[in-house]
């Protein structure tokens, strides 16, 4: 399974390692990826995500429900 965050899309980014002497050699800046279980109540039924941590920050602020919701809407989850 790909590092994606299932809420926000989220992917690794390309760039470059930069020596002293300005030498460029290719490089991953890899997604902060958890894994994260929610409770929904409204669905009676418990979900796995794997987030990026400022999804969670969202989730935190306004709550799983409102989040689902939006992605549902631009169709990034089920």
């Amino acid at each position: 399974m790909s590092r994606v965050c299932e809420i926000t899309g989220k992917r690794a980014m390309v760039g470059n390692n930069v020596s002293h002497a300005m030498n460029k050699t290719k490089r991953k800046f890899s997604v902060n990826l958890i894994k994260k279980r929610f409770y929904i109540a409204e669905e009676d039924r418990w979900v796995t995500l794997k987030l990026s941590t400022t999804a969670l920050k969202t989730i935190n602020k306004k709550g799983i429900t409102a989040v689902l919701k939006e992605a549902r809407v631009k169709g990034l989850v089920k």
